[in-house]
């Protein structure tokens, strides 16, 4: 590749991520609906017609920049995380006041359905991912094509989100605003240098993924500094990290769409994904609402985001697309979860060790996440309002329902005689779970089965069960619309059908 070639791509990259979520933020402008939904559709759907008209193969590897944007998954969840911490610290255990929030968003709309400052946001977001994974590759190189240009684009990338700023935003200070960016930008660095160096130290032992020791880090540094305002690298990151992410991780499936379905044992995995995100979602929302007496979108929103470690659902929250009582909710229902993750990924680390499944663990596992589902549900019920009591719900019901989905996902998957790597796929699609996706991609399941390379199918596995996601944020779209409730009947039908859609793909398929 020429130098002039790396520039191409770069602008290239960024008017196809920035195109696919304008136009989807243009989509649902005026609507209860979050973007997130319409963002999968035309992701998948710029993909394949880049394969179908020639100008790309499976895996984009044309266009490395967009797989490299589309990798970056736990740089847009450290933020998540860290703000996670502070929520957990200020709710719970001697909270810090806030500072003043010394910014005010330029509200004017440049687009249709997107202010001036998120558009800054998100092409700050994109600045910041790309500077950020470059410097990370530049210290541990992964070995590709673009190992001799990750100065380069460490630079613009750190450069260009530095001095992007919306003018027309008030700051009081802008210096400070800008150093406290870059601070966040250093300190996100160190978090993955941390985690990469931690889980190479432990991985003679047990082979934990990077963003479990991320989690960690950024989390207890939330914990520490849980008065931080954020500046411009925290603001962006969290409205726009995750939507750009999943643009270029949908872009890089959608060139791998007609060849997924070629494979052997693809079809399983994808109809176990499809109908799965429909089981986990609907049957989860539907605990909440018939036996917890939940039924507020307040509750549902984080509460799924979290016990699924949904992408899109998180992605909507941290945006405030589901309002704001959910976006100041759902970091706190998202970091719970990855606690209980030391059992979760020791286990399939193990299980990747053996090549099958650690199935009298994993049943272990199920049955402690049911009891904290149980409470949860209890604690919900005699909530009566009551902000402390529907939170500790919450914190259970998303560490206890996250256990049942993982492992039981699993344990089923097993039972129906699907290997490790395949299992490992179609649970991380079937939930959106980030975490597992992010271990995937980072080859946590790569040696269990030669016959396929789960890093270079992640994305398009992980991708086709967004194309439920019209229904997951229609339901939430519609509570919205009628005062936070979400219609019961409806949820009933897509519960059972779930529930039917996975008994069939693990049955017969």
């Amino acid at each position: 590749m020429e130098l002039y070639e790396i520039f191409t791509h770069l602008i290239l990259t960024l008017a196809m991520l920035l195109v696919v979520v304008l136009i989807a933020r243009s989509v649902v402008a005026g609507s209860k609906y979050s973007p997130i939904l319409i963002i999968v559709v035309f992701g998948l759907g710029l993909g394949m017609v880049l394969k179908v008209s020639g100008l790309a193969s499976p895996g984009l590897e044309e266009f490395p920049i967009v797989g490299l944007t589309g990798g970056t998954t736990i740089i847009a969840l450290i933020a998540t995380f860290f703000t996670g911490g502070q929520k957990l610290r200020n709710t719970f255990w001697n909270p810090k006041i806030a500072k003043k929030d010394d910014v005010v968003l330029n509200e004017e709309e440049v687009i249709l359905g997107t202010k001036g400052t998120q558009l800054i946001f998100l092409t700050r977001a994109f600045f910041i991912l790309i500077g950020i994974i470059s410097i990370y590759r530049i210290i541990f190189p992964p070995g590709g094509d673009l190992d001799e240009f990750y100065p380069l684009l460490a630079f613009f990338g750190i450069a260009i989100s530095i001095i992007l700023i919306d003018s027309k935003a008030k700051i009081d200070n802008k210096r400070h605003y800008l150093f406290r960016g870059l601070v966040e930008m250093v300190a996100i660095l160190v978090v993955l240098i941390l985690g990469n160096l931690i889980a190479g130290f432990v991985e003679p032992l047990i082979a934990l993924p990077l963003i479990f020791f991320t989690m960690l880090i950024s989390s207890g540094a939330g914990m520490i500094f849980s008065d931080w305002r954020p500046g411009p690298t925290m603001r962006a990151l969290l409205f726009g990290g995750i939507p750009i992410v999943l643009a270029g991780v949908f872009i890089v499936g959608g060139t791998s769409l007609l060849k997924a379905f070629t494979l052997e044992g693809m079809i399983q995995v994808m109809a176990y994904g499809f109908f799965g995100q429909l089981f986990w979602m609907f049957v989860g929302i539907s605990l909440l609402v018939f036996i917890g007496k939940s039924n507020d979108v307040d509750i549902l929103a984080p509460g799924m985001a979290g016990s699924l470690s949904h992408s899109g659902l998180t992605g909507a929250c941290t945006a405030g697309d589901i309002g704001e009582v959910a976006k100041e909710r759902a970091p706190i229902m998202i970091n719970i979860p990855f606690f209980g993750h030391i059992f979760v990924f020791t286990i399939l680390a193990i299980s990747v060790t053996r090549g099958a499944l650690l199935v009298i663990p994993g049943l272990l596992v199920v049955v402690l996440g049911a009891v904290f589902t149980y409470l949860a549900l209890t604690t919900l019920r005699k909530a009566n309002g009551e902000e402390r009591q529907e939170i500790k719900g919450l914190i259970m019901f998303s560490i206890g329902w996250q256990l049942i989905a993982v492992f039981g996902g699993f344990v089923l998957l097993n039972f129906a005689g699907m290997d490790l790597e395949n299992a490992a796929m179609a649970n991380s699609s079937a939930i959106s779970h980030f975490g597992l996706f992010a271990a995937v991609q980072g080859g946590m399941f790569d040696s269990v089965n030669p016959a396929i390379s789960s890093p270079g199918l992640i994305n398009f596995i992980f991708a086709m069960p967004f194309l439920i996601h019209p229904l997951v944020f229609g339901m939430f779209g519609k509570a919205m619309s009628d005062g936070g409730k979400m219609p019961t009947k409806v949820l009933a039908v897509l519960a059972i059908t779930g529930i039917v859609g996975v008994a069939f793909s693990l049955i017969f398929l």
